[in-house]
Formats: C-alpha cells, sequence, structure tokens
C-alpha cells in the first residue's frame, strides 16, 4: 500500500460540514487532509444541490436559532473575502406562512428579538397586498425575516474548497473503506490501495456515516430519498424573482419555496421524509407522484404557476437522526475518531458553527451539547427539528 503524509486532522467528506471543520483547523495551524469519494459540491452529496435557505427561526429551539445567527455572520465574512464568492447569498428574506393558531411560528416572535434578529410580523391583510402572487386562507398570518435568504449551496461549498486550498489543506478525491472499530484509529485505507496517516479523524461524510460504521450507525441514521422541483415563470414576469418573492416555509404543509434564483426558475420541495434511499446507487429521477404533489399544491398556493412547465428537477437525499438534532460526539470506541452528520434537510445553514464546534471539541477547550451526542439517538424517526 502507498502511504501518504501523516495529517494532524483527517476530515472525510468534502459537504459543508467537512469544508467548514476543514476552515477551521486550518486556521488554528493544523495539517489538515479532506478526502471526499466524489469531491466538493457533487451531484450525489447533500450539499451539491443550487440553493439552500438561511433562516433564523426553529419555533422554539433557540439552540438552532442562535446557530443560525452565528453562521450567518461567518457566511457573509468568507463570502466578503473576495469578488468571487460576493454572489454567493442572496437576502431574498424568508416569510413564515402561519395559521390563526401556530405554536412554531409564534415561539419565532418570542426567540428571535431576543437574539437581535429582525422581524415583521404581517396580518391577513399585509400579506395579500404585498405578496399579490400568493393565494392566502382567511386567517393565515406571517412573519418575514428581512435579512435571512438564501445560499448558493454548490458554489458556496466549492468556494470554502477552494480557499482552504490555498491555506494548505490538502485535498484527495478517494473513496474510503470503513475503518476498525476499536482502539485508536491510525489510518484509513482508501480503495485505491493507499493509507493516510492522522492524529485525529473526523467524518462528516453525511448519508455515507451508516456505511462505514454499520455497527454502531445503521440504525441512527435515515436517508431518504427527497425531490426538489424547478417550475418555469411566465416570460417576462418577475413576480417571482427574488427582489419580489421571498423565500417562504410553510411547515403547516411541510413545503417550502425559493424564487428564481440565478434565473432557474421557482424552487418547490415537500419536506416530508421519503423512502429510504441509496446515495451511491439510487436514480436521481423525480416520480410522478412528486410531481402530483406539488402541482396539487401550486394549485392552492400558487394558482398562476399551476400549469407551469417542469424546467429542471433534482432527487437528493436526507440523512438524519431520529428526531433532526445533529450527531457530533466521539466514536465510542474509537478514540482518535469523530463522527459529525445528521444534518440534512436543515443542517446547511449551520456549517460554519458546527465547523467552529468541532474544532474547539478536537482541541479539548469545546463542552459537549447533549443533544448533539450519540447516546441520545434514538431508533425510530419521530421529527422535532424543523
Amino acid at each position: 500500500m502507498q502511504a501518504r503524509n501523516n495529517f494532524d486532522v483527517a476530515i472525510v467528506g468534502a459537504g459543508v460540514f467537512g469544508v467548514w471543520t476543514a476552515y477551521r483547523m486550518v486556521q488554528a495551524g493544523a495539517r489538515v487532509v479532506l478526502i471526499d469519494a466524489y469531491g466538493p459540491g457533487n451531484s450525489r452529496s447533500s450539499s451539491g444541490g443550487e440553493s439552500r435557505i438561511i433562516r433564523m427561526g426553529y419555533g422554539p429551539d433557540e439552540l438552532y436559532s442562535s446557530s443560525a445567527v452565528r453562521s450567518l455572520k461567518l457566511w457573509q465574512e468568507f463570502f466578503g473575502r473576495g469578488e468571487t464568492t460576493a454572489n454567493l447569498f442572496v437576502k431574498t428574506g424568508v416569510l413564515w406562512l402561519a395559521r390563526n393558531s401556530d405554536p412554531y411560528c409564534e415561539a419565532i416572535l418570542e426567540i428571535l428579538p431576543k437574539l437581535s434578529v429582525p422581524l415583521e410580523r404581517l396580518d391577513s391583510n399585509e400579506l395579500k397586498q404585498r405578496y399579490p402572487q400568493f393565494e392566502f386562507a382567511d386567517g393565515t398570518w406571517g412573519i418575514l425575516e428581512p435579512d435571512s435568504g438564501a445560499l448558493m449551496a454548490r458554489r458556496a461549498v466549492q468556494a470554502v474548497a477552494n480557499q482552504i486550498t490555498l491555506d494548505g489543506v490538502t485535498l484527495l478525491t478517494e473513496s474510503i473503506l470503513p475503518p476498525d472499530d476499536h482502539g485508536r484509529l491510525q489510518y484509513v485505507s482508501t480503495t485505491s490501495a493507499s493509507q493516510i496517516f492522522a492524529d485525529q479523524f473526523v467524518f462528516a461524510c453525511g448519508p455515507w456515516l451508516p456505511k462505514l460504521f454499520p455497527k454502531i450507525l445503521r440504525d441512527l441514521i435515515y436517508v431518504t430519498r427527497q425531490e426538489v422541483l424547478f417550475f418555469g415563470t411566465q416570460p417576462g414576469d418577475t413576480a417571482f424573482a427574488p427582489t419580489r418573492m421571498p423565500i417562504w416555509v410553510d411547515f403547516n404543509d411541510l413545503v417550502y419555496a425559493i424564487p428564481n434564483v440565478d434565473n432557474r426558475g421557482f424552487k418547490l420541495a415537500i419536506d416530508a421524509h421519503g423512502p429510504e434511499f441509496d446515495p451511491d446507487n439510487g436514480e436521481r429521477v423525480v416520480t410522478q407522484a412528486g410531481l402530483d404533489a406539488a402541482r396539487a399544491y401550486l394549485r392552492k398556493r400558487v394558482p398562476s404557476l399551476a400549469n407551469a412547465p417542469l424546467v429542471e428537477s433534482r432527487v437528493c437525499q436526507y440523512e438524519n437522526t431520529s428526531n433532526g438534532d445533529f450527531l457530533i460526539d466521539r466514536h465510542p470506541e474509537i478514540e482518535n475518531v469523530w463522527l459529525v452528520g445528521g444534518g440534512s434537510g436543515h443542517g446547511f445553514k449551520h456549517g460554519p458553527a458546527v465547523g467552529e464546534y468541532v474544532g474547539a471539541l478536537i482541541s479539548g477547550n469545546g463542552v459537549s451539547e447533549p443533544r448533539f451526542q450519540l447516546s441520545s439517538k434514538g431508533t425510530f424517526q419521530q421529527r422535532e427539528v424543523f
């Protein structure tokens, strides 16, 4: 076997959690190698789509709201480093659609002011006047986060990856074999017969975590198939442009939508978890049932797009723990291995904060959050984090 140089930290997975962990570790002076089987921002990864929402609201869950606030600051600082990253955040605003009695949105009104996040409450008449392109049921009200918006996901991950290689991180496109599951890990082996040695190992490889650690994670990480659809708008119609339509979230119906960012079309997704999915071999073609469900929702909420052409579609995957909390913890049997995942569906925005948190844990200066620990994960799906 060919041995690679010894590193302080080897990170497996160049998605948003992996690149931001590498970013923090190299800033701290560590010798870092970042390894991904398909490369940063690839189409199989959960970080590989065109756009992801960054919003501050998490209902009553101040833990994730605080993380989102911190992450937005760090994303903006990074994007401000150069001209090539300047357009990777689009401040569309994020609009929450609420019903008469809506504890989740009511909690947002309480939590975000505590975190100094600007917001605006809109009643039913204000919604109808401001956003005539939508249909609102009687009693609907909303919350607008004016400073939130869309991250250009694939390009943002690749931008961080490009920067860390300039900073000294070694980036490898290699497929990793499952490591030994006891003692102290000396190296990871690749399918190309290489060995990569390091003092600490971070596995931030999302839906591949259960494949690499089946004994402990097979029943604790749920990888599900998710469909995303882009609908074409009428020629010359700017009603769904980012300047006129915010991102909006309707968790009562488990639907979210992103405006016509980058002229790719009106993006709509149903946030319910789909069937089990293999990130390596799963076919990524949307189903007729998924398209029909999206059109049914459009007829109710955005009737002018009910018959709009489907101009693009994607099949990605979520990778979640039983309740949607992150998994960020030391391996129970390998003292120098860290497991970082459980973020798909809502985790992309948190990449910078996760990188800080993992870096602090590895350095010995961090305090472990009980909700992120392996011991808190269950073997049943009961989603609580939205």
